[in-house]
């Protein structure tokens, strides 16, 4: 499992010209998901994003979490985190888990994310094409793999 995290101000996501989901301050989670991937990694995803300090405490240093911070989270399905452009031109996806499988995966993970917190979860819509607009506060971003 593959996550590009941006630290937002806001960001939302719209689908054919309307709004699926969006938010105030808080994570932009732009979600891969690779064959093989599961239980373990989805534990591990929510775990990481609950409680990596990437906000500002009152003396300016990255010492909260979203948790912390009382921030939200947009979920957007990425297959392309895991495309390959290291030869030719035209990148290849067969590193990405396929659809059916990378859907499963990408709702359990948004369950496990809001079974595992109060926070406010937004979503796109898996597999539709999306445009995601977002205020990178910072700017944050981090991409984080699963072990």
């Amino acid at each position: 499992m593959r996550t590009v995290v941006q630290r937002v101000s806001e960001a939302a996501v719209h689908v054919d010209g309307r709004e699926e989901g969006a938010i105030g301050p808080g994570l932009l989670v732009l979600l891969g998901v690779a064959p093989g991937d599961g239980d373990d990694e989805i534990a591990w995803m929510v775990r990481k994003l609950l409680r990596l300090r990437i906000f500002e405490d009152y003396s300016g240093r990255m010492n909260r979490s979203v948790s912390d911070a009382g921030g939200s989270l947009l979920v957007v399905s990425q297959f392309t985190l895991y495309g390959d452009a290291s030869r030719g031109n035209r990148p290849g996806f067969s590193a990405s888990a396929p659809y059916e499988t990378a859907r499963r995966i990408y709702c359990r993970f948004v369950d496990a994310l809001r079974a595992a917190s109060p926070l406010r979860v937004e979503t796109g819509s898996f597999g539709a094409a999306m445009e995601v607009r977002l205020c990178n506060d910072g700017p944050v971003t981090l991409i984080i793999d699963s072990p």
